[in-house]
């Protein structure tokens, strides 16, 4: 099945809904790395549900109005990347959890690196919420969408997090 997207203009800069059929695939930032997310050939569909779906939710998340998403996601990555994501899905709207903290919660403690970098590769990003992983110091550490994006992402979930060197260590 092709892939469909849209674009987003948002607080956080244009972002491009990505759907695979009747599923979300991905959101990528504006300045994304190529090659961050691998995805198929892709055409433009401003009039899909799914993407119309999640502009509007997405529309409301930025207002303000929603704290949490409910779509059906298309997760393509590795097994492990599925257990990383999947536990991003459970951390709760203004919360936020430390790198080792989802090592413990996959059942890999051991692998906190790895876990930085599944992250990193996350897809779908605000809806399954990497930007609520920060490093065990509590500082903000590396984003898709960059640091800045991260920091108002949180802001506007109200998360608490050290805003002290905010190029701190993952882990």
């Amino acid at each position: 099945m092709a892939y469909t997207f849209i674009t987003l203009p948002s607080p956080v800069g244009e972002l491009k809904l990505v759907a695979n059929g009747s599923r979300l695939a991905a959101i990528l930032w504006e300045n994304d790395k190529p090659n961050r997310v691998r995805l198929g050939p892709m055409s433009e569909a401003p009039d899909n549900p799914v993407l119309m779906n999640t502009a509007r939710q997405l529309e409301e998340y930025f207002a303000g109005t929603r704290n949490a998403f409910d779509l059906e996601l298309d997760f393509a990555g590795t097994e492990f990347q599925k257990k990383v994501w999947a536990a991003l899905l459970t951390i709760p709207f203004g919360e936020t959890r430390t790198y080792s903290q989802i090592a413990e919660q996959i059942g890999h403690p051991s692998a906190v690196r790895a876990v930085g970098a599944a992250n990193g590769r996350n897809p779908i990003s605000i809806i399954a919420p990497c930007h609520r992983v920060i490093g065990a110091s509590g500082k903000l550490t590396g984003f898709a969408g960059g640091l800045e994006a991260k920091e108002r992402l949180l802001t506007l979930e109200g998360g608490q997090w050290s805003d002290i060197g905010k190029t701190g260590d993952l882990f």
